[in-house]
């Protein structure tokens, strides 16, 4: 795919007048898609596609198109000369744009990864049919080749492409209850599947058992990474964004104040070396290989997305335009995994979260509720299942003064979603034991 987008950004190139500057983005992927219910392949297909976004711009004026591109050079130049000169018949009545900003320096790239997945994927959905046998198990599991490219008619030439795999399923009990897991990675590993199918067959055991009904209150946590994933996610929407830190309109204003602080223990980057997406962005910005997001638990650098920067006077660093982490790590911390349920001691373990919104956006107050596999824990051992429960609480007490520690172990969590491409998007998180965590209702 790349040489290919190469030959199209040059022919592209070729239908420029001199006043006008062209850039374009590429998005494909070559992806495998199986989809499991009780236990069985329900339905197994393959998705080849590629899509090309142009934007043509002269002086402050800018008009973007996007096309499907079909590997057919005779027929994909057609659709390209049409959607330019579609665009420069625009150019001459669209307002200019104030911030407009993209990339001058010509700093080009290649970032392709190793294709290590099986050559046999047969293999792997053994496997996974192995791991429901006697179970009802759902999920979905892609695989294959994402790849992205930048191009601009100032020279400048980025690619970046990688190879994973990503199996999100459930082992389901009844109604609402049921154990959420997921392995990601670039190589399957059986060993490592195993482990977790293991971890989740013991917890479908206990889910089993008579559910316990809790009174609101003040609990022992343990947010598996899971869990702090749907936290952290949230926080990502406005956190930590160069254009909401300046509007006032960040969940973390009490932060920039200098009012709160979270725990010393707590350290985000956003972590474009890690290989998970594109290090350039739409603009051709290079993306540094880390941006520290919260240091030793204050705040770290913001977000900068092409147009802020060009708002508000600073370097842009790769930012998209919602300036929310893409490639987001979270370091681990001192309780060993395998040491959790000793640590909780009594208390509710917690698998996953969902539904989670502000309750009060000014103060990092997050409510939401709990899903699939709670579990009430007493000296460490699983004593029952735990009934959906809503919880209220703020980010400066979840990760601040009333935060336990971390494990040790950080896990990847992809982004699941493929709706119109794969996504690239995902974290790495460990688990957090947290005391007097708010559970009203």
């Amino acid at each position: 795919m790349q040489s290919y987008f190469h030959e199209l950004a040059g022919f592209a190139e070729s239908l420029l007048t001199a006043r006008e500057v062209l850039l374009l983005h590429f998005a494909g992927e070559e992806s495998s898609f199986v989809r499991f219910n009780r236990s069985a392949v329900r339905q197994a297909g393959a998705v080849e596609q590629r899509e090309l976004t142009l934007q043509l711009i002269a002086g402050r004026r800018r008009v973007a198109a996007v096309i499907t591109v079909s590997g057919d050079a005779s027929l994909d130049r057609e659709h390209i000369k049409k959607a330019i000169d579609a665009a420069r018949e625009r150019l001459g009545i669209v307002p200019e744009d104030p911030f407009l900003h993209y990339a001058t320096e010509n700093r080009s790239t290649d970032s392709a990864h190793p294709n290590r997945l099986p050559e046999d994927e047969g293999q792997v959905v053994e496997s996974i049919m192995a791991a429901g046998e006697g179970r009802d198990l759902v999920g979905i599991y892609m695989a294959g080749g994402v790849h992205r490219g930048f191009a601009n008619s100032l020279g400048q030439r980025n690619w970046f492409s990688t190879y994973g795999h990503h199996f999100d399923w459930s082992f389901y009990l009844d109604g609402d209850k049921a154990v959420k897991c997921a392995y990601a990675g670039f190589v399957w590993n059986p060993a490592e599947f195993e482990e977790r199918v293991v971890r989740a067959a013991a917890e479908l055991e206990a889910l089993g058992r008579p559910a316990r009904t809790l009174e609101p209150g003040r609990y022992r946590v343990y947010l598996a990474p899971q869990a702090l994933a749907e936290i952290v996610g949230l926080l990502g929407w406005g956190g930590f964004g160069l254009t909401f830190h300046r509007t006032r309109r960040t969940p973390l204003l009490r932060m920039i104040t200098g009012d709160a602080t979270l725990d010393s223990s707590v350290n985000m980057v956003e972590d474009s070396a890690a290989g998970l997406t594109a290090d350039f962005d739409e603009a051709g910005f290079i993306k540094p290989d880390r941006i520290t997001l919260i240091d030793q638990g204050k705040l770290g650098q913001p977000l900068v997305s092409p147009r802020a920067a060009k708002e508000y006077g600073v370097p842009a660093n790769g930012a998209g335009r919602n300036e929310s982490p893409e490639s987001l790590a979270m370091a681990g911390g001192a309780i060993p995994r395998r040491d959790v349920p000793a640590a909780l001691d009594t208390g509710i373990y917690i698998n996953n979260l969902w539904y989670l919104n502000y309750s009060d956006r000014n103060a990092c107050r997050m409510t939401g509720m709990t899903r699939f596999a709670a579990f009430w824990v007493e000296n460490g051992e699983v004593q029952a299942p735990v009934n959906v429960m809503r919880f209220d609480e703020t980010l400066y007490r979840m990760l601040g003064d009333k935060l336990v520690g971390l494990t040790r172990e950080v896990e990847l969590l992809p982004d699941s979603g493929s709706y119109r491409r794969r996504s690239t998007r995902s974290m790495r998180l460990p688990g957090a034991l947290v005391e007097d965590f708010a559970l009203t209702l």
